[in-house]
């Protein structure tokens, strides 16, 4: 673990916001790492971290195969500990406290009220409550429903702090400021972690995996994090040792992949294109099940990389793949629920000889695009809204083919075009058209039409974990509509959609 003793060892209970508590650790300058929940103490005292924090999870505490540790005694008499949700509960069981099923879920947004009397609103999410604290314990806070919602005890060993709610996630007002508290006045840290550190800490981890001589082969998407992917690659190993193929899947916006290759060629990376529209089309034919479609793209992907190697051979494969896509798709540390596969996560089939290296993993967007500045990544790369890696694949719902791909990338360039115009672009995080299975009538001059229908995405978010919708005025969506309807032959209906994740994703599929 980089950074021993002044860094946060967090022990993942399977909660979907582990990686928020490091990401948030992390912008406090104080270096922090996500470990499985299992982790032994012997592994635990031999990084000797500054402090402990024990995430949430899905479980409940009741559940028979519910992830407990016996040693939490023994590690909060060895380093101060800060429980969240979960990790709560399993603190005061363990400390003798009790925990019960509640007779009503706190859920979403709730207020606390702290033992001076302050109120704040929290983000909570937990079917069990600590009806009970452990001897010598203090309660800090309630929540509405007169729940526990914060405890503490610094009179044992180094003492722990537990909390009901999130801290991490931005619906709670001012958790930052409780994870400072922790951080600097519970754990002593000091905020002496940056940018440059972590460049050099993710260099020495791809040196270490690819060793020496290891050649990597880096797919090239045109997105942010493959950019970044690609020039950490290169600042690590030098431009020798990575080849970088970038596929065009027929999938992309319009124009772009004459625009990302020309950028490529701008920052001196070595790029082999792949033109494969045929291929994937031909392979998506008749698939309409969103799961089955995202699963086609990833196995042509690893096929295309899988021939390109017979003439350059490699021993890395590398993909720009972030936590977002990974605690989608699969458990990371501790046991989440998966909400949808992504073709970049899960690993190579085993008739592929390269091994996977993904850099990024554990960082989100806005991470990623801090560290491409630090390598000097073009700020138009950087900035790019986030594009799926099955690309338009899972814009059209239903079945894909030439005639709705040409009319979804002329609707959707309209659409970017006008944000950009409006200088809209970069105040959105992501924003996007679909290509709806449905036709609706319309009349358009003197006659009538019987055509598809657009819906227009754009949504505000600081990770891509949980995103809300962006409220245009209604004239820019006016102006939208209109030119869509009117210069793109087969689409007669515009909508907007108004849905926040959750209960939404922020792709359609």
């Amino acid at each position: 673990m980089r950074g021993s003793k002044n860094a946060i060892a967090i022990l993942d209970f399977g909660s979907q916001f582990t990686q928020l508590i490091a990401r948030r650790v992390r912008e406090l300058s104080v270096y922090s790492e996500i470990f499985p929940h299992d982790m032994s103490l012997d592994e635990i005292i031999k990084m000797q971290p500054a402090g402990i924090i024990l995430s949430g999870g899905p479980s409940s505490i009741y559940e028979k195969d519910a992830q407990k540790r016996n040693d939490l005694k023994e590690i909060v008499n060895k380093f101060p500990v800060l429980g969240i949700c979960y990790g709560m509960q399993i603190l005061t069981q363990e400390f003798g406290g009790k925990v019960q099923p509640g007779k009503q879920r706190e859920y979403g947004a709730n207020f606390i009220k702290w033992s001076d009397g302050k109120k704040q609103k929290v983000w909570m999410s937990h079917g069990d409550y600590v009806s009970e604290v452990p001897n010598g314990t203090k309660i800090t806070a309630r929540s509405e429903n007169e729940m526990i919602a914060a405890i503490e005890n610094f009179n044992i060993g180094k003492g722990f702090m537990a909390l009901q709610f999130h801290p991490e996630v931005t619906h709670t007002e001012n958790g930052t400021e409780i994870l400072k508290d922790f951080l600097f006045n519970k754990a002593k840290c000091e905020a002496n972690w940056s940018g440059k550190k972590l460049v050099e800490h993710l260099c020495d981890e791809i040196k270490n995996k690819v060793g020496a001589t290891g050649k990597v082969l880096c797919a090239l998407s045109g997105g942010v994090d493959s950019t970044v992917t690609a020039s950490l690659l290169v600042k690590a190993l030098g431009a020798q040792r990575v080849w970088c193929v970038f596929v065009d899947t027929g999938l992309m916006r319009k124009n772009e992949s004459d625009e990302v290759l020309e950028a490529y060629a701008e920052m001196g990376l070595k790029v082999k294109a792949v033109f494969a529209e045929e291929k994937f089309l031909n392979a998506l034919k008749g698939k309409t099940d969103p799961e089955e479609k995202r699963k086609i793209i990833g196995g042509l992907f690893i096929d295309i990389f899988d021939e390109a190697t017979k003439s350059n051979p490699c021993d890395f494969l590398a993909q720009g793949t972030l936590y977002p896509d990974v605690i989608e798709s699969v458990s990371v540390k501790g046991k989440s629920v998966t909400i949808k596969s992504h073709h970049n996560v899960g690993g190579l089939p085993e008739r592929m000889k390269l091994k996977l290296v993904e850099p990024l993993r554990e960082l989100f967007k806005d991470e990623v695009r801090k560290l491409g500045r630090e390598l000097k990544v073009p700020e138009n790369l950087l900035m790019r809204h986030p594009f799926p890696g099955p690309g338009l694949g899972i814009r059209i719902i239903g079945e894909i083919n030439k005639e709705d791909l040409d009319i979804l990338k002329n609707a959707d360039d309209i659409y970017i075009s006008e944000l950009k115009k409006e200088n809209l672009y970069s105040k959105i995080w992501q924003a996007f058209t679909v290509l709806l299975p449905v036709k609706t009538v319309g009349v358009m001059g003197d006659g009538r039409t019987y055509e598809r229908v657009a819906a227009l995405r754009a949504v505000t978010s600081h990770d891509g974990m949980t995103a809300d919708w962006y409220q245009f005025d209604p004239v820019f969506l006016a102006k939208v509509s209109n030119r869509i309807t009117n210069e793109v032959k087969g689409i007669n209906r515009v909508v907007y959609d108004i849905s926040s994740k959750p209960p939404a994703t922020i792709e359609w599929e």
